[in-house]
């Protein structure tokens, strides 16, 4: 009654960066929350490799097979989806390395995808990352803690519905 109660839980960066809104997402797909409340990760611009942590304790989902996306499951019953970059899944891979398999259980800040940074803005993507609830039945309200964040910050706290 009047939210009391209602459980938080809380997301980390993906890898250190600046937390922005998934609202300021340059992709309608995202900014415009077709796929979700979010937010997401932008990189430093010089680094020349990312690697891609879990936000949260949880389970992988799916894999994708182009490499540019995993899903994950967190005990508390949010679903949700790490998309590594934009228009990435054009890469077919290339640049891509998979740390851990489909149904692993994972620890906020374990490695689950290490990126050659340098070779995807040489094709001209950008590397702004969303990290997107999927399940919108799931989520009462998320409140993004935006700017520069390491690993251990909190990025996201969600209120589950």
């Amino acid at each position: 009654m009047f939210g009391l109660g209602k459980k938080k839980v809380e997301f980390h960066p993906v890898f250190a960066g600046r937390v922005v809104p998934v609202t300021e997402v340059p992709d309608p797909v995202f900014s415009q929350g077709m796929l979700g409340a979010g937010y997401a990760v932008v990189p430093d611009e010089n680094a020349a490799e990312l690697v891609v942590c879990a936000p949260v304790d949880g389970t992988v989902g799916k894999i994708f097979k182009t490499l540019h996306a995993f899903t994950m499951h967190v005990e508390s019953g949010v679903d949700l989806l790490v998309h590594i970059g934009l228009d990435t899944v054009e890469m077919h891979g290339e640049g891509f390395t998979a740390l851990v398999e489909k149904g692993q259980a994972v620890s906020a800040g374990t490695p689950i995808m290490r990126v050659d940074a340098r070779a995807l803005r040489a094709a001209g993507k950008n590397l702004i990352t969303p990290v997107v609830f999927t399940e919108k039945v799931q989520v009462k309200s998320v409140a993004v803690h935006e700017g520069e964040a390491g690993l251990d910050a909190v990025a996201a706290t969600v209120t589950l519905a």
